[in-house]
């Protein structure tokens, strides 16, 4: 259960939320979704409420356990074993580990005292595994992983090794498995829970919240995981800056949302009307100075009326994104040659070749670990191939769109990551820039650690605009987007004029770049495009 009362949350000097006063509860059986237009506050307001940030004001309090998913995947020790971070969920990874080691002293030990000590270490581990819920549990863990996309020979590898959506689902996985067990007594924080999920996957999800008995936020731009899961409603109103509670489902929300804009409407447009008739007789009374007194009274009335209503609200703005025209370059600006990548024994791909065109549109296939982000990495020149080379065409300038948004520097400002993407532009330009992909005043200052996943999507596609770049890779460039926004992307590479390399997970990228060929990863294998691989791209 969390209780915020009296919450401020800001971002730098910008106000994101402030509950006046009032209290939002989450308690077990409360299925929250979190909605607001992109950059409204949702992600900074729900890491505060999982204790991950501290509020400007207010005071938070948390019983039970918390669940906390958040859009970038955590660090954390990245050498350990995807399944062990999903057991170590109710920890199980220890005692797994313990009980392996016990096993290999009974049979290597000859000391017979020092083999009794080692069964009775044994006998003791198992028991508390058995009381954990023993194997059973870990069959659990693995039919919770398998239903999220995560097969036996991802679990066995490193953490360093997986991609950064299969580190996220292992996150998921993790969180899902506490959840099962403890039930009520977890609240889940999750922030767009979906990206990387395909759709079988997006539908056992629906089912697992659902039954969820404890309590449950969630943000989200899938509706109709919305509809399914949600039973109440927190709308944060970014030009009130205050969260409208609606405890009910998801489509008598819409429609009580509509009602409420409308009301408001007709309340501002009364309030107007009723002020402009008192300013209009001011006027008149204030020629006479008999009247002075009760003209300034009129005026003073006619302020109170307009302060008191909500400010305006407008409607949802998107980025205006638009490419610029490519730096001139070569015939062909890109080749990769024999690329081979391994971490440790695990060889991701072997002999992987691939020439980059002038103007041409790639799309990168594979299923999930098969290599398609290091495939961006090394043609990005991120990570060195272990074998095999990448040779840079006449006049190559690459704009790399990391899917993490590993470009961006998160302690370093908004205004400072633009200025490290473009130190040549002049500083109107730039600043004309980013008011078109939203941002000004004073979220140039703030940090781009803190921002949303959708806004460090703008930020980093501001970068790639700003670059001027002949070559786009693109590593799911519509993820944590809104609908308009996402819009807008495609448009944006409908139009471009250079070339891009594209990993997605969504049909509609990869039909609006309209490719013309296909690699088919881990093998490397060249085709061309055709609408078959439109369903390889929504299992991927």
């Amino acid at each position: 259960m969390i209780t915020a009362t009296d919450l401020e949350v800001r971002a730098g000097a910008r106000t994101l939320l402030s509950t006046n006063g009032t209290a939002l509860r989450v308690q077990p059986g409360d299925r929250i979704g979190l909605v607001g237009r992109n950059g409204a506050g949702k992600t900074t307001t729900m890491r505060i409420l999982a204790g991950e940030g501290e509020p400007y004001a207010g005071t938070i309090t948390r019983s039970g356990e918390i669940g906390y998913l958040p859009q970038d995947p955590r660090e954390g020790n990245l050498d350990v074993l995807a399944r062990d971070r999903v057991l170590s969920a109710r920890g199980l990874d220890t005692l797994l580990a313990e009980m392996e080691k016990q096993q290999a002293l009974m049979a290597e030990v000859v000391d017979d005292a020092e083999r009794d000590r080692a069964v009775r270490r044994y006998g003791q581990l198992e028991e508390r595994f058995s009381a954990l819920g023993g194997y059973a549990a870990e069959a659990e863990a693995g039919r919770i992983c398998s239903s999220l996309g995560l097969p036996d020979r991802v679990l066995s590898q490193p953490l360093r090794t997986l991609s950064g959506g299969q580190r996220r689902r292992v996150e998921l996985a993790r969180i899902l498995f506490a959840a099962s067990e403890a039930g009520s007594n977890v609240t889940l924080l999750l922030d767009e829970p979906t990206n990387h999920l395909d759709a079988d996957s997006i539908v056992w999800l629906r089912d697992f919240l659902q039954n969820h008995a404890g309590g449950l936020i969630v943000i989200s731009h899938d509706v109709e995981l919305l509809a399914a899961v949600v039973n109440r409603v927190w709308f944060l109103d970014a030009v009130r800056a205050e969260v409208d509670v609606y405890n009910m489902g998801w489509q008598r929300y819409l429609d009580a949302r509509a009602t409420d804009e409308q009301r408001r409407r007709r309340e501002r447009a009364n309030a107007e009307r009723k002020a402009a008739a008192l300013r209009a007789q001011a006027a008149k009374l204030g020629a006479k100075a008999t009247k002075a007194v009760a003209a300034q009274n009129m005026l003073r009335r006619a302020e109170r009326m307009l302060a008191a209503l909500d400010d305006e609200p407008v409607a949802d703005k998107v980025a205006r994104i638009k490419f610029p025209t490519p730096a001139p370059c070569g015939k062909v600006p890109l080749v990769a040659k024999g690329l081979t990548k391994n971490y440790g024994s695990l060889e991701v791909f072997s002999g992987v070749d691939l020439a980059i065109d002038r103007g041409s549109r790639v799309v990168v296939l594979g299923l999930n670990g098969a290599g398609k982000t290091t495939l961006l990495r090394l043609l990005a020149g991120v990570e060195k191939p272990d074998a095999g080379i990448v040779e840079p065409g006449h006049g190559l300038r690459i704009g790399y769109f990391a899917q993490e948004h590993d470009t961006l520097d998160a302690e370093a400002t908004v205004w400072e990551n633009i200025r490290h993407a473009a130190p040549d532009t002049a500083e109107q330009e730039l600043r004309g820039l980013l008011g078109a992909f939203m941002f000004s005043g004073p979220q140039l200052d703030q940090p781009a650690g803190t921002l949303s996943g959708g806004e460090k999507t703008r930020l980093a596609l501001a970068g790639l605009v700003a670059s001027a770049a002949n070559v786009l890779l693109l590593d799911e460039p519509t993820n944590n987007l809104d609908p308009a926004s996402r819009e807008q992307v495609l448009d944006a590479l409908r139009s471009y004029e250079g070339a891009v390399v594209l990993v997605t997970h969504d049909p509609g990228a990869a039909e609006a770049l309209r490719p013309e060929r296909v690699v088919l990863l881990p093998d490397g294998t060249e085709d061309f495009w055709s609408d078959e691989y439109r369903e390889i791209i929504e299992l991927a």
